[in-house]
């Protein structure tokens, strides 16, 4: 497929299951049973690949710490498509992660040209103001990444490892990238690793909830992690095949190696750079031992990032059939859009009926191919059985566009109608949530 993934300008993706095998994108409905209390995302499949999302599902199953960040470019409207991003990071935080939500004004100002008061203006106005009113809580972090200046000192650090060959490898940035673009994307693997910084509890695992486009992101922050490090642990094996571990710390002080070679039982062999860990006696086995290796770091005022993980859904496709796209209204419903008006592009949008009433009581209807089913699949319907039930009736010509169409449109005016004057409650709210605003 040889698929392009740019978090710029994303294109369609007519094969989600070649990501596997092109990216190394794990799918996602082997891990379903393992998550508490799953997300309607991820039931119905629209979730359908992660990268380490095991270690998360963990931690919501035992209650230990786990954070989940997300973000936005502050470029335009906010959309069903910004609201499928903004739920998944509600429910995290609902699941008992510490919530991380960064407004991207760096990117904004280096990609788009949008001057600082714009970027906040639409920061607020349109995604801020959307998040709060869909539910999430003021024990979250809103930040814009401008004012934020754990994000710029280690987006600064960030930037030591890694090379203009490796981000045209991942972006494709050319000779004609400006520097500020690339100083944007440090800055968002500055965002990712924040929740993992020492005033926010340490290392943790630390989810993204994301579509595909947003992939090289991850994967160039998850390299980052094990760049930034103190130190790295491997396995290894000697001449003779026997297996050991061995942790590796070139730049760490000879003091910390000295301190892991006390703390570690068993067997252990210390070198100039580095220690060979032939017998490791702790019962608790290898998850005691990250741990240890961890602590050590930290205590020397180094870094200890777990890579972080992500989840990514299937793009909504637009009202009239195709890409969605925020350049084409007619093709989205924005979540400020007049409730009238975003109820009116309901009925307009395409279906997956049949030419004929008579054509399509027979050979039943095409919910798969419909973009008013999947508006009722995406956010209209939270009943399982209810959108199965609605389903079945497509398939078996029992059911018609129109009175999809129908519902759809009254759900859809409710949810808009609600939605804004939630929004109004949540600008009043801006200061429970350390933003300093005021609308001109």
């Amino acid at each position: 497929m040889n698929t392009k993934l740019d978090p710029w300008n994303s294109g369609e993706i007519s094969d989600y299951s070649k990501l596997f095998e092109e990216f190394g994108i794990s799918p996602f409905e082997a891990l379903l049973p393992e998550v508490p209390n799953p997300h309607k995302y991820m039931r119905r499949k629209i979730i359908f690949g992660h990268r380490d999302y095991g270690q998360v599902a963990k931690a919501m199953r035992e209650g230990t710490p786990f954070s989940a960040m997300d973000g936005f470019m502050p470029s335009g409207k906010v959309h069903l498509g910004h609201k499928m991003v903004m739920e998944q990071l509600i429910w995290h935080q609902a699941q008992g992660a510490d919530a991380f939500f960064g407004i991207a004004d760096r990117e904004a100002f280096s990609v788009r040209g949008f001057s600082w008061p714009k970027c906040k203006e639409i920061g607020v106005e349109e995604y801020v103001l959307s998040l709060i009113a869909l539910g999430f809580k003021p024990e979250g972090h809103i930040y814009f990444q401008s004012e934020c200046e754990n994000v710029k000192d280690l987006a600064f650090e960030l930037g030591t490892k890694v090379n203009f060959s490796e981000l045209s490898a991942i972006y494709g940035f050319s000779g004609e990238t400006n520097l500020s673009h690339m100083l944007s994307v440090a800055t968002q693997a500055a965002d990712i690793l924040q929740p993992e910084l020492a005033e926010y509890g340490g290392p943790k695992p630390v989810v993204v909830p994301a579509g595909p486009d947003q992939d090289p992101h991850l994967r160039l922050t998850r390299g980052l992690a094990g760049k930034m490090n103190m130190f790295r642990l491997e396995a290894r094996e000697d001449k003779n095949g026997k297996k050991y571990m061995s942790v590796r710390g070139k730049a760490a002080p000879a003091k910390a190696l000295k301190e892991l070679k006390n703390r570690i039982p068993g067997k252990v062999r210390l070198y100039e750079e580095h220690l060979d860990i032939l017998e490791f006696s702790d019962p608790s086995g290898f998850e005691k031992l990250e741990k240890i290796v961890r602590e050590v770091a930290l205590e020397f005022g180094g870094y200890a990032f777990l890579p972080p993980a992500s989840t990514y859904h299937r793009f909504m496709s637009g009202l009239q059939g195709g890409k969605m796209s925020s350049s084409i209204p007619d093709s989205h419903i924005a979540l400020t859009e007049a409730p009238k008006a975003g109820a009116k592009k309901v009925k307009k949008a395409k279906t997956g009926g049949c030419v004929t009433l008579e054509e399509q009581k027979k050979e039943g209807g095409k919910p798969d191919e419909c973009s008013v089913f999947e508006l009722m699949l995406f956010h209209l319907i939270e009943d399982d059985k209810e959108l199965l039930e609605i389903r079945k009736e497509c398939l078996a010509g029992e059911r018609m566009c129109g009175a999809c169409k129908q519902l759809a449109s009254e759900l859809m005016y409710d949810f808009l109608k609600d939605h804004q004057e939630k929004r109004e409650l949540a600008r009043e709210q801006l200061d429970e949530y350390g933003i300093n605003y005021k609308k001109e």
